[in-house]
């Protein structure tokens, strides 16, 4: 044999058994590329510890180069210090590069009344990200275990939950992976006494004030002791087998969203009878990813919700809407269900603003042009000889008399108590009244566009132009008005 052939096999049989289950674990899930920056996030405490000795056995066959990443949630005083102290040791023992992150999560915690969990996640993800903004890593690993994931999962059973809760942690999401979602908190402590290698104990994780502790340190081994030993591999397994059926449903849900809505800027169109048709799983999937393309800020769409949206949807009354999660508002309008992002990303239970414009038109050389952006279509004023005998009008569009039109020349949206008498009408209307006979919804007509002469309209989309300023026999030179969609 070889001597370089029989020196990578003497190495390979000095990894450990535990590295070896690791190896077959981040193959099957293709975790990892040859060349890639692995950033560890290394906590101190014995799982994150173990992750990085595992990754070091591994690092020459997979042919990556390993980082450590130590973020310093600076809540437990001298205590983090002395695990900041320790990360940045082990790197240095192991001549790794050592990426630190440090915030005040309390103090953030009480600034954004939330909750500190969920405060600090956020914070050591967007670390995470830096890092990889900056080309220190291309991605991360982080070291969830099997018990975590039980864990996780019989809590979101305690809170309620659907599918996508009983998936418990996802193995992969975004920059960040987790390889010993298969492997129990016993292994790695054991595969660190063998190495007589130290860690840190986090005093925080046996204050049994905390749910997630009660679960850990009562509610398990309760479980494992007194119903089935193999408690936490089997809820591993549901977790598995959830994620499966919810990937396979969310990808059905999506092919539904792309036939059954229609979306323009941060407004989707959800066809009712295509939703009321749907099955009840589809429907509340749907809903969802609908929403998360609209919504402007953080929030979940509960069971709660999709029911109060699915009674709006089963409803006859047009005009009808709820305030969901996220900064987002649904309207019942005719056959439809618009959802659409609340102006400003206002808080559920606040009135929206109709989004007002104003344009001020000037025809120069016989034509003018307005972007019309909160429409998202253009208007185009021609200014053209108009012949003694007239033309048919209802084939050409809006024809305004130029003589008639007085400046300024204004575009719009549509006010409460504008009125008009319409060419073919015998009196004047309010427009709110015209527009509700073009079946016209409260919600678009917010920002109906309308031309105002002088202050007195002119002309209303969809409607024929103000007898006021129409054209007749005697005008001479007219102005049409087309519109055509913003591209």
């Amino acid at each position: 044999m070889p001597r370089a052939e029989k020196r990578a096999k003497q190495k390979t049989k000095k990894r450990s058994a535990l590295a070896e289950k690791l190896d077959r674990v981040l193959q099957k899930q293709g975790f990892l590329r040859p060349g890639e920056r692995i950033g560890v996030a290394v906590s101190g405490g014995a799982d994150s510890v173990a992750l990085l000795r595992l990754l070091l056995e591994m690092r020459e066959k997979l042919g990556m180069v390993l980082t450590v990443a130590h973020f310093n949630h600076r809540l437990r005083g001298k205590h983090s210090e002395a695990d900041q102290r320790f990360a940045h040791s082990l790197a240095k023992q192991h001549g790794l590069e050592f990426y630190l992150g440090r915030e005040d999560i309390g103090a953030r915690t009480k600034k954004e009344h939330g909750n500190m969990e969920e405060v600090a996640r956020r914070a050591r993800y967007a670390f995470f990200e830096k890092l990889r903004r900056e080309g220190r890593v291309t991605r991360v690993a982080v070291a969830h275990t099997a018990d975590d994931q039980a864990e996780t999962v019989l809590a979101h059973i305690l809170r309620g939950t659907g599918l996508n809760g009983l998936r418990g942690i996802h193995p992969q999401t975004g920059i960040v992976f987790r390889p010993l979602l298969g492997v129990r908190r016993v292994e790695l402590r054991e595969y660190l006494k063998a190495s007589n290698q130290k860690w840190r104990e986090d005093a925080t994780n046996r204050d049994l004030k905390r749910t997630r502790s009660r679960i850990r340190h009562k509610l398990l081994p309760l479980l494992e002791e007194d119903f089935n030993s193999s408690v936490v591999e089997h809820l591993c397994q549901l977790a598995e087998l959830a994620g499966e059926d919810e990937d396979f449903l969310e990808a059905r849900a999506e092919e539904w969203i792309k036939h059954a809505t229609h979306q323009e800027n941060k407004e989707v169109d959800v066809k009712l009878a295509d939703l009321l048709r749907a099955p009840g799983a589809l429907r509340t999937r749907a809903l969802r990813g609908v929403v998360s393309r609209v919504k402007t800020r953080g929030g979940q769409l509960s069971k709660e919700h999709v029911d109060a949206v699915l009674r709006l949807a089963a409803q006859r009354e047009s005009g009808k809407a709820l305030r969901l999660p996220g900064g987002v508002e649904v309207r019942r309008d005719s056959n439809l269900l618009r959802f659409r992002a609340l102006d400003g990303g206002r808080k559920s239970g606040e009135k929206s603003a109709p989004r007002e414009y104003a344009h001020k038109i000037d025809i120069r050389d016989g034509l003018a042009e307005l972007q019309l952006v909160e429409l998202s279509c253009v208007l185009r004023f021609w200014e053209i000889d108009w012949p003694t005998e007239g033309r048919e009008t209802s084939l050409i569009g809006a024809v305004l008399d130029r003589s008639r039109l007085r400046v300024p020349l204004v575009v719009r949206n549509w006010k409460p108590g504008d009125a008009m008498q319409p060419r073919g009408h015998q009196k004047a209307h309010t427009l709110a009244r015209l527009l509700n006979e073009k079946s016209v919804s409260r919600w678009e007509k917010a920002t109906w566009p309308v031309l105002t002469s002088g202050g007195r309209i002119a002309w209303a989309r969809g409607l024929s132009e103000s007898v006021e300023f129409a054209a007749g026999p005697e005008t001479r030179r007219v102005v049409l008005i087309s519109e055509e969609p913003l591209l």
